[in-house]
């Protein structure tokens, strides 16, 4: 290394090793009022130092919050290999698909404020959409698919799209032909913003009828579309204004422009850096779209105040963000047994989880034997960069883990959980 890069390095260093929080490892306290076991939650730093000296990810940070202190709160690795600069709660990671639920609740906020209605259609915001058709696929005796292109049944509603049940798809999971017209359709290339991607998507036949069928996808971006057309700004514009600068989330955007910023971000090993979701945007250069369902980036600092205001149902120091009756709306179950949406094996809100308007929703224990661990009324999400969050508010507490490793980050998850709740003590 020369000594331009040894001056960098070093005051990369600096900088990461002043930010608010960051400490030494192992130097936590449990709380008063916390209910947790302290050996127990060594065992949580045990399998992370693992992971990272046997080269499975750079790094990781973990935090478990109850009662409104942290109870555990530890760093791991390095924020990305080549730097070597050690994870800070300023380090910086895309969010991926964890980006969905900040854009949930800012457009539970905007319902709350009246700008548009949950059963108004989609069309009266962007007219394309009343012309949608739906993809049905056909076989014919030798075997081959054809798809027919139906009309709705009914229009498709802001609901659907909160709720993922509007039959808009992606295009990089599955084999059916409305995900491969997707694939092919070449829907991000170029330089474009939210209103373009809408009229590309608004091209492309859905995947099911509006309200038949839970399918994950663009719905998010198409709703984000909508609340810019409902508020007249921006996404990030609404986003800061109802969210983002009151709550003192200062560093979750979409892009990060500044020098000094874009060192802290965090990168996944070089071997796994596919993020496998379509287009990924490199955060350091700006576009045009800023993507509603997987574009953000964000650090612990500022999502441990999102989640927290979650686990108070709405609120955080004072300031409501969303009533008890939004949250409520939030946070019911809208596709369960009698709601008349099904489930194939792409509900990736799993078992003995239902969905409210943007957020997964535990509702029965599952039929894994055991269950896995956790209380129903759960909230949950998590990104295909490995990031994670639960919201236990039996237990008032939550849990996020920010990490970059796409191909690692189901089993480490899973694993988490059950480390975190084999440490609680009844």
């Amino acid at each position: 290394m020369n000594s331009f890069r040894l001056l960098c390095a070093a005051a990369v260093g600096a900088v990461l090793l002043a930010a608010p929080m960051a400490r030494a490892e192992g130097t936590y306290e449990i709380p008063a009022g916390a209910h947790f076991n302290k050996d127990k939650l060594a065992r949580i730093g045990e399998f992370f130092k693992n992971e990272v000296a046997t080269g499975k990810i750079p790094g990781a940070i973990v935090l478990i919050q109850q009662h409104g202190k942290p109870v555990y709160h530890e760093f791991f690795g390095v924020q990305d290999v080549v730097s070597k600069a050690p994870m800070t709660d300023k380090t910086i990671f895309r969010l991926a698909s964890m980006t969905k639920a900040i854009t949930a609740v800012v457009s539970m906020q905007l319902l709350q404020d009246g700008k548009y209605k949950l059963d108004d259609p989609v069309s009266k915001y962007i007219p394309s959409f009343a012309n949608m058709k739906v993809g049905v696929e056909k076989k014919a005796d030798d075997g081959s698919k054809t798809l027919d292109l139906v009309p709705l049944k009914r229009p498709i509603t802001i609901k659907d799209l909160m709720t993922h049940t509007s039959g808009v798809t992606y295009g990089f999971y599955g084999d059916s032909l409305v995900r491969k017209a997707y694939k092919e359709a070449n829907i991000y290339a170029g330089d474009f913003d939210l209103a373009e991607f809408a009229e590309r998507i608004a091209k492309l036949p859905l995947h099911n009828q509006p309200g038949e069928l839970w399918q994950y996808g663009h719905s998010t971006d198409i709703l984000a579309r909508v609340m810019e057309i409902a508020a007249g700004k921006p996404l990030l514009a609404i986003e800061r204004e109802h969210l983002l600068d009151p709550l003192g989330m200062n560093d979750t955007r979409f892009f990060v422009t500044d020098p000094e910023k874009q060192k802290l971000m965090a990168e996944p090993m070089p071997n796994d850096s596919d993020f496998r979701v379509g287009r990924v945007n490199d955060p350091t250069k700006v576009k045009k779209w800023e993507s509603a369902s997987g574009g953000m980036v964000s650090t612990m600092a500022d999502y441990s105040r999102f989640a927290q205001m979650l686990l108070n149902g709405g609120t955080y120091d004072g300031k409501t963000y969303l009533t008890p009756e939004t949250f409520k709306l939030l946070t019911t179950d809208y596709v369960g047994p009698d709601s008349g949406v099904e489930r194939d094996y792409f509900y990736f809100p799993g078992d003995g989880f239902g969905f409210g308007l943007g957020i997964a929703v535990r509702t029965d224990p599952g039929n894994a034997k055991p269950p896995p661990p956790g209380n129903l009324g759960e909230l949950k999400w998590d990104g295909a960069s490995g990031c994670y969050f639960v919201i236990d508010r039996k237990q008032d507490m939550f849990f996020i883990l920010l990490e970059q490793t796409p191909t690692e980050r189901q089993r480490i998850q899973r694993t988490l959980k059950l480390l975190v709740y084999e440490a609680m003590e009844n």
